[in-house]
């Protein structure tokens, strides 16, 4: 018997107007969700303007706020929230980010926020679509806390491809590539994995997949589970970092996009991914550290050397400009200890400003990803916070190790089967 479809509150501005709803609704479609729109009166949308108190023009956002509060009352069931709206328009924005929080701290639906644009298509919302039924469907899963038996994850990232063994809830082998070929790096990093542990292929009881590549490899492994990044990261973030109680702030910046998540008890509430340009993302720190003639695993220790560097001018907002700002900023004479720190600077200005602003942020904030292991774009991050954030013992693992804490769940049904 299929899966019932995961019902999805659309609460969104401009999607018809925009040309947008039919990859909506395509996304949404194919992972198994199914979109629909808070049906409310007129009467509740005069009421909840009233009772919200923002001075909105719009009759859309209007709605848009009646049909929120619509949810949250539990008027109108939902599995998920889908809230959007047009990145041109400020007055969206700010109701989109109120909704948002509002939804949050009044309700356990989880949440994904975004700001389109008229060429956003199905293929920009499938992960972050994706990820919300997965919490909808899976929500006993993830609030697992304790990893049994012995598990794998491999995730197969942009940038690179990692491996996580994991025995009676210790990791017991680690393997680590750059992604070439997908296959390839897999099973590079799963040899690597085995031989760390003493473990043999067949000694592992339940698989996982997460990353670009995770179809791919997932198929190859014959994985028990194939996930999309954003629930297995926040999952193992929160588990290296001890924080699976309560609240907590994850922060992945990866080699090509970024992903901000607010996570309860161990499951995402509100998320984000992406970024306007690869300049905001681990691959300008790449080419600030080739630029600077350094290996990016230097260019930590490099930019700790300086105070901060906010007094060099750098554009991370596209990577064209970035490079240009690196090239005028060593020009201008500037030290290369000051170029690295700018350029971390930077890259965390442009997650706060993209990321940040659509996820409550709440301590623990936990850093992960290979860009984690990068100290001044951690300081640069908790200086922009305010706060000490927290990078957790191979915090670059935590595809894989979520992958691999998830699995232990497959064992017991494998065994019944």
């Amino acid at each position: 018997m299929s899966e019932q479809p995961v019902r999805i509150a659309q609460i969104t501005c401009g999607a018809e107007y925009s040309g947008i709803q039919n990859e909506i609704t395509t996304a949404a479609e194919t992972v198994g969700g199914k979109m629909f729109y808070p049906d409310v009166a007129l009467k509740d949308v005069k009421r909840a303007y009233k009772d919200f108190g923002l001075p909105v023009k719009s009759p859309d956002l209007k709605l848009a706020i009646a049909r929120a509060e619509a949810i949250v009352e539990g008027r109108i069931e939902a599995d998920g929230i889908f809230i959007a709206s047009c990145f041109r328009c400020a007055e969206a924005a700010i109701v989109r980010n109120e909704l948002r929080r509002y939804i949050v701290e009044n309700s356990r639906i989880p949440v994904v926020s975004y700001s389109f644009n008229e060429r956003t298509g199905s293929s920009t919302l499938l992960t972050r679509l994706e990820a919300l039924t997965t919490i909808a469907r899976r929500r006993g899963l993830m609030a697992r806390e304790v990893q049994v038996g012995t598990t794998m994850g491999v995730d197969s990232g942009s940038s690179t491809t990692k491996c996580i063994i994991m025995q009676d809830d210790k990791i017991v082998g680690t393997g680590w590539r750059p992604t070439t070929e997908v296959l390839k790096s897999a099973d590079e990093v799963i040899a690597l994995a085995l031989e760390e542990s003493g473990l043999r292929r067949s000694d592992i009881e339940a698989t996982a997949t997460t990353g670009y590549g995770r179809f791919l490899v997932g198929k190859h492994m014959k994985a028990d589970l194939i996930q999309e990044e954003l629930t297995v990261n926040s999952k193992g973030a929160v588990y290296l970092a001890g924080a699976q109680k309560g609240f907590a702030t994850v922060i992945d910046i990866g080699g090509m996009d970024n992903k901000a998540i607010s996570v309860n008890d161990g499951i995402p509430g509100s998320f984000t991914m992406g970024g306007i340009c690869a300049g905001a993302s681990g691959r300008f720190l790449e080419m600030t550290a080739k630029r600077l003639d350094v290996d990016i695993t230097e260019l930590g220790a490099l930019s700790m050397k300086s105070d901060g560097g906010e007094n060099v001018p750098m554009n991370s907002y596209c990577i064209v400009f970035g490079t240009q700002s690196l090239v005028n900023a060593l020009a201008a004479g500037y030290s290369r200890e000051d170029v690295a720190a700018a350029a971390c600077h930077s890259v965390a200005q442009q997650v706060y400003e993209q990321q940040l602003q659509e996820v409550d942020i709440k301590e623990p904030v936990i850093m992960v990803g290979g860009s984690s292991l990068i100290q001044g774009l951690v300081r640069a991050m908790g200086r922009m916070l305010n706060t000490e954030v927290v990078v957790p013992h191979h915090s670059q693992y935590i595809g894989a190790t979520g992958g691999a804490l998830l699995s232990s769940g497959f064992i017991d049904k494998k065994k019944e089967a």
